[in-house]
C-alpha cells in the first residue's frame, strides 16, 4: 500500500524517469495515486506526483475540485508559459480559502508549510495520455496551471520551498489552524 512520503525522503528531490510504457503496472499506479489524493482532506489534495508516493516516474494527476474528474499526466513536459507571475488564487469553496490560505501553496510532502509562491497563470502542456497512450498538448490555466507546475517541479525533484527561497517569499507553518512565518528569506 503506497502512501504520501514527506521531506526529507531523497525520492522527492530526484529527478524522475521517463515511463517508456504504460502497462498495466503504471495503469495500478494511477488507480492507487488517485485513492490516495482523494483520501485527503485537510488541506485537500488537488495534485499528487508519482515520487511523492516513492515511484520516480514522470507522471502526476490532478483534481483542482472535490468534484472534478482525475486527469492524469504521463511525461508531462511544460512547453511554453505566460502572464504575469502571481500567487495562486484557489477556488472560493476550497476549504484552504475558508482558513486564509488562498494565495498561498502547500504540499502534501510538507504538510503544515505555505508560502505565495508566484507562478505564470497559463501552461501550455504535452503529455502522454494514460488511456490512448497519444501524445496530447493543451493550455491550462489558472489554479490549474498552478498545480500543473507545481507537479512538473515534483517530477525535476523541486519542491515549493525552492521556488519561495528563489522568489523571496515568506513561508508559513500552520499551527492549531492558524497561520505563523516561519521564515523570511
Amino acid at each position: 500500500m503506497l502512501k504520501i512520503l514527506t521531506v526529507p525522503n531523497p525520492i522527492l528531490t530526484t529527478p524522475v524517469k521517463t515511463v517508456v510504457r504504460i502497462d498495466k503496472k503504471i495503469k495500478k499506479l494511477v488507480e492507487e495515486m488517485e485513492r490516495i489524493l482523494v483520501s485527503q482532506k485537510d488541506p485537500q489534495g488537488v495534485g499528487l506526483a508519482a515520487p511523492q508516493v516513492g515511484e520516480g516516474r514522470a507522471i502526476f494527476i490532478m483534481k483542482p475540485t472535490e468534484k472534478a474528474k482525475t486527469e492524469v499526466f504521463v511525461n508531462p513536459k511544460i512547453i511554453k508559459t505566460e502572464g504575469e507571475e502571481k500567487p495562486l488564487k484557489r477556488p472560493k469553496t476550497s476549504e484552504s480559502a475558508k482558513k486564509g490560505r488562498g494565495k498561498l501553496e502547500g504540499c502534501l510532502s510538507l504538510y503544515g508549510v505555505w508560502s505565495p509562491v508566484k507562478r505564470p497563470h497559463k501552461v501550455l502542456l504535452s503529455w502522454d495520455d494514460v488511456k490512448t497512450q497519444k501524445e496530447k498538448q493543451k493550455w491550462f490555466t489558472g489554479f490549474k496551471a498552478v498545480i500543473i507546475q507545481h507537479e512538473v517541479d515534483h517530477l525535476k525533484g523541486v519542491l515549493f520551498t525552492q521556488r519561495a527561497l528563489e522568489q523571496n517569499a515568506p513561508l508559513y507553518e500552520e499551527k492549531e489552524g492558524k497561520l505563523r512565518k516561519i521564515q523570511e528569506i
